[in-house]
């Protein structure tokens, strides 16, 4: 047994993901010091800078008065409400989709035993196990639990985000330093969170249908799928929703803003500027927030389910069982000391200290969490035991699974540098971007192409031996595991996660208040910094989504009973086409969908700046509300064909031509899905790169392709909004996609190999 008690691991659990809470309540305080109120201004004049000590090094400008405060108090309030408006609604639809989900959920799972209240035989251990109606019932539970959790989840993040937006802008007056500290410590409160309350609730409910369920543990994590699920199917809409609405904005706000009119990024007289502002949040926040936790959830269940059929659910060992989630709670320990790193040991005094200041977070996270992986495999797993492989048992040794997390933890940070490599603008694939940029939009779209299908090959090869060597350790369990020490950090990454469009939206406030160039300097060098972190964070997505989505075909495979996915079976192989088609037929749904709504706001903003007397002068004000409402109606609209898509194709497929040809289309998604997403996110990522490094102007080469309004700066920006639904609506929904249909697969298993295959029975 292990050194680790029960005891003790009930008690270790809950108590870091309550740390876990705490901490990131006090980085709250923290960043409530910062006052949006008028009464801040007039406690600076008192010798009180701002809810600080310190002095605003802008007031020789006069920035510090009232009227400041006051517009960047309206602005944050605006840019919540639109946002807190737009998830409301959007949740609307998505309970009604929750609550007939989980009728389908408890119909098709209750539906195997007709509906029996008898114990049946257990499957992978002797004795007997729980009715199947009651499995049906509990996974249904999960499946509720953990969609409201990725909805809640999404919406902390976006209140977040928008509480610290605006005081991130006042802060930047005292500085770029003050400005990060908020601007992280704001990303970190979403981070610590959304991993702590996932893992508590993840716990709790595991201690709860436990009473019910006693030593029948197949049968209790077997319910337990129902929670990732949810967790998963809430992410979809939030991504896909969310995408569609910034996207929207962004391109609208930019093609007729940037380009036909000549003005600034953010500048108040742009009507769809709000929209825009607003988007960040519900799409890249929100959104993100609900996938990561998606994932946790997945990756969590996965390993679960097939520990519960090898020598720790057999023999009832629940400290070993509860292994994935004391790694989770180690990593929540080992995120709470690498943010101080940032925000307490050292200080930023300049803006070219911000990227290497997220990256040492990367680093440092990485390398602690590989000793305290060493720690908790020490304690918490018996020196031998097994682990069920496709209907045999593989004996594995308690270091096997370190390195199992180990190499998922550390091909996570190879993926996040060479996502870095090539969306940063410091390196030179952006800079050949860029300079592409001189001879017009077409060879900036060619080099920008050529640069996320190059970007794919590294993060294979890396996924690649991580899946190799983890499967040879400890089998399917062995590559869930990697792919939970990939999301292991996953405090420290939705904090560099959210630290990007909380920035984002800073710059915004600064250029619709008025502030000064100076300010804006700061904020848009906090902004650059986020953008290629927003990018290193959806490497780490799709990476763990691929180990994820294997980890859950293998579970799925296991629980339908298939021995062996055989591709040159004309079933498998069928499943394979149709499987690699999904990722270009929902890339395509999305794509379109961002297009058809950027056309309806593109015509509006256009009408508004033909229209309204003195809009361009500054001497009247845009229609804020009617953009608004564009991106909200259209995000509502077109997130549903796409839903559907996922949702209803592995039921479809495993109903009528059963878990064989499911298994194929699984394969085949998740092969094809993983690269597109990488190729995707990359490739918008470099476009909005490489034109920030025109507007920055930061050396002879860029100051060379500019200045803003240059031919060559309106070439890149015609790459960037190419680029915006690539990054930030296709490429990231995908990794859910890839998932969602594994994990969906997962729960509806037994159905499947009950009555799955229904046209194959007949021809």
């Amino acid at each position: 047994m292990a050194i680790l008690g029960e005891l003790g691991t009930q008690v270790l659990i809950p108590v870091a993901g309550l740390i876990g809470i705490a901490f990131a309540v006090a980085q709250w305080v923290l960043v409530s010091k910062v006052k949006v109120t008028p009464g801040a201004a007039a406690a600076a004049s008192a010798g009180a800078k701002n809810g600080y000590g310190d002095y605003l090094i802008e007031e020789e400008e006069g920035l510090n008065d009232h009227n400041v405060v006051v517009k960047c108090a309206e602005i944050q309030t605006a840019i919540s409400e639109g946002a807190t408006s737009f998830l409301f609604t959007m949740y609307q639809y998505v309970g009604l989709f929750m609550v007939f989900f989980a009728l389908l959920i408890f119909v098709f799972l209750g539906s195997i035993e007709g509906f029996s209240t008898k114990s049946q035989p257990c499957t992978y251990s002797t004795g007997t196990c729980k009715p199947a109606l009651y499995t049906a019932l509990f996974s249904t539970a999960a499946f509720l639990l953990g969609a409201i959790t990725s909805l809640v989840s999404g919406f902390l993040g976006m209140k977040i985000a928008t509480y610290a937006n605006a005081r991130t802008t006042l802060e930047a007056r005292k500085g770029v330093g003050k400005a990060f500290i908020t601007a992280f410590r704001s990303g970190a409160v979403m981070g610590f969170l959304l991993s702590s309350s996932g893992l508590v609730v993840l716990y709790i409910t595991i201690n709860v249908f436990k009473l019910y369920y006693g030593d029948d543990w197949e049968g209790l994590f077997e319910s337990i799928t129902g929670y990732g699920l949810g967790g998963s199917s809430m992410a979809l809409f939030g991504r896909v929703g969310g995408g569609i609405y910034t996207k929207a904005a962004d391109v609208g706000a930019d093609l007729v803003g940037k380009v036909e009119r000549n003005i600034p990024e953010d500048d108040p007289r742009n009507p769809a500027v709000i929209a825009d502002n607003v988007g960040d949040n519900v799409g890249d926040i929100a959104g993100m927030g609900s996938d990561l936790f998606g994932s946790y959830a997945e990756s969590s269940c996965a390993a679960l389910v097939v520990a519960s059929i090898s020598s720790f659910g057999i023999s009832h060992d629940f400290t070993a069982m509860c292994y994935p989630l004391l790694v989770s709670s180690v990593g929540i320990i080992v995120c709470l000391i690498t943010t101080l790193f940032a925000t307490d040991f050292f200080e930023i005094k300049a803006a070219n200290e911000i990227e290497p200041a997220l990256k040492k977070q990367l680093i440092i996270s990485t390398a602690l969490m590989t000793v305290g992986v060493a720690i908790i495999s020490w304690l918490a797993l018996p020196a031998k035991f097994t682990i069920f492989n496709f209907g045999a048992q593989k004996e594995v040794a308690n270091w096997g699974l370190f390195f199992c997390v180990g190499i998922g933890l550390w091909a996570g940070l190879i993926i996040g540098f060479v996502t870095e490599y090539y969306t940063s603008n410091a390196y030179s694939p952006v800079q050949d971007v860029a300079d592409s940029c001189r001879t017009g939009a077409a060879t900036n779209v060619i080099f920008g192409l050529a640069l996320g299908y190059k970007s794919v090959i590294i993060p294979i090869f890396a996924i690649a031996v991580s899946i190799y060597v983890s499967f040879s350790i400890a089998a399917m369990y062995g590559i869930a595991m990697a792919a939970l020490g990939m999301l292991s950090t996953m405090a420290t990454g939705l904090a560099i996660d959210a630290y990007g469009p909380i920035s984002d939206n800073a710059g915004g406030i600064a250029e619709m208040a008025g502030m000064s160039h100076r300010i804006r300097e700061r904020t848009d060098a906090l902004d650059a910094a986020g953008n290629t972190t927003a990018a290193i964070g959806k490497g780490f997505a799709i990476g763990s989504a691929a180990l994820v989505s294997l980890a859950l075909f293998g579970a799925f495979v296991s629980r339908a009973g298939v021995q062996v996915v055989d591709v040159l079976s004309p079933k498998v192989f069928i499943g394979l086409l149709v499987g690699a088609m999904l990722p270009y037929w929902f890339s395509a749904m999305t794509m379109k969908s961002v297009g058809s709504a950027a056309l309806k706001m593109v015509e509006e903003v256009r009408r508004q700046f033909n229209t309204i007397p003195g809009l361009m002068e500054g001497t009247a004000k845009p229609d804020y509300a009617t953009c608004v409402k564009i991106s909200t109606d259209a995000s509502i609209k077109e997130m549903i064909p796409p839903g559907a898509l996922v949702m209803l194709t592995p039921l479809i497929v495993g109903t009528l031509f059963g878990v064989e040809t499911l298994s194929g289309v699984l394969a085949g998604a998740l092969v094809s899905g993983v690269q597109i997403a990488i190729s995707a996110s990359n490739t918008g990522g470099a476009w909005d790169n490489a034109k920030k490094y025109i507007e920055a102007g930061n050396s002879d080469h860029a100051r060379s392709l500019g200045p803003k309004g240059s031919d060559c700066h309106k070439a890149a920006v015609i790459g960037d909004t190419i680029g915006d639904p690539l990054k930030d609506t296709s490429g990231p929904s995908l990794n859910i996609l890839i998932k969602l249909m594994a994990v969906e697969s997962l729960v509806f298993a037994p159905f499947f190999a009950t009555y799955g295959g229904l046209l194959f029975k007949y021809i």
